[in-house]
């Protein structure tokens, strides 16, 4: 398969980092989405919603949306609970992290980063929103082990992607120890280097 992505996006690495976990073959395919790669012809034939990720499989097929990838790519690994209701708790944690995480902590670093905003200019909305989002983590992992107890699940391949990188959305983490914590273990998990 070839995973088409954009490599500073935390949503196309979630694919990589559920593909190398599973030990599963493929191309990455770098599609710059900052000069419009992912609004080309070629592109949109593959995936007519134009974001990054999008899978291309031998078969023809091809998938996006990056949890739907995840969750396919998954489907029979220890990465999705056995059990319906544990896989369902999963799933809305991938859900919640669409809807009220990465609008706020993703948009925030991408303001920051890409488009050099100081972090006084981010709209203050946008920075509640993300203490929100990164105070209930922190209330969950205070609790639990991973997001679903003691199991790793993609749910903590989800949330890993954007809240490892929320300090660079001026995000202040000192104040997270329980999600810190977990950042430090799902990046080993996952054999993954520290961010600075």
């Amino acid at each position: 398969m070839k995973i088409l992505g954009d490599s500073n996006s935390g949503n196309c690495l979630k694919v990589k980092w559920v593909s190398d976990y599973l030990g599963l073959r493929y191309g990455w395919v770098e599609v710059d989405t900052l000069r419009g790669g992912s609004r080309t012809p070629e592109f949109l034939e593959l995936n007519p919603f134009g974001q990054v990720p999008a899978v291309d499989f031998e078969d023809g097929r091809t998938l996006a949306q990056s949890n739907a990838i995840i969750r396919y790519l998954a489907r029979d690994s220890d990465l999705v609970p056995k059990d319906a209701f544990a896989a369902a708790r999963m799933d809305a944690w991938l859900f919640w992290e669409q809807y009220s995480h990465v609008p706020y902590v993703a948009v925030c670093r991408f303001q920051m980063v890409y488009l050099g905003k100081r972090q006084s200019e981010l709209d203050p909305n946008l920075v509640k929103r993300g203490y929100a989002a990164l105070d209930q983590l922190e209330q969950q992992l205070a609790r639990t082990h991973h997001l679903l107890g003691d199991a790793f699940s993609l749910a903590d391949v989800a949330l890993l992607a954007y809240t490892r990188l929320a300090h660079q959305g001026g995000f202040d983490m000192a104040r997270y120890g329980a999600v810190r914590r977990w950042i430090a273990d799902s990046e080993r998990v996952l054999k993954l280097a520290p961010v600075r």
